[in-house]
């Protein structure tokens, strides 16, 4: 089982950026975390970030054949981004929304997620554990 983690716009600076709604917890820190669960499971893992919406969806597009499963934190790029949607439509890689906090509890534009209706389900509100839970939502996908 292989399992691809992409990041989005500014989670590189977690752990810095808005510590009061993202935590203090770095993207370094959270992709090992999901290391050392993913090990514990036998899975292996891919974990990417990027600030550049192009560059998710050759990522998206390039998992076919070579991932089991997607779980992708796009950020920003969650309520606004169509070609990622498309992408993700596209692929026949089920995937997994995450986010650390809880987009339906913050501002309004938050709460829309264009991208929720091609994944198989979001994981949102639970911090660094959001990552992990993604993690095991993707291995039960395919072990269906």
């Amino acid at each position: 089982m292989k399992v691809l983690f992409l990041n989005g716009p500014n989670l590189n600076l977690l752990g810095q950026r808005q510590p009061e709604i993202y935590g203090r917890t770095t993207l370094a820190d959270i992709e090992a975390q999901v290391r050392q669960h993913a090990a514990a499971s036998g899975t292996a893992i891919d974990f990417r970030q990027t600030n550049d919406e192009g560059q998710l969806v050759t990522w998206v597009q390039e998992a076919a054949g070579q991932f089991d499963a997607i779980v992708i934190n796009a950020a920003g790029y969650t309520h606004t981004s169509v070609a990622l949607r498309d992408a993700l439509a596209a692929s026949p890689v089920q995937a997994v929304e995450i986010h650390l906090s809880n987009i339906h509890a913050r501002e309004e534009f938050r709460h829309n997620s264009i991208i929720a209706p091609v994944c198989k389900g979001q994981i949102c509100g639970f911090g660094p554990a959001s990552y992990t839970l993604g993690l095991e939502a993707a291995v039960s996908l395919t072990s269906k």
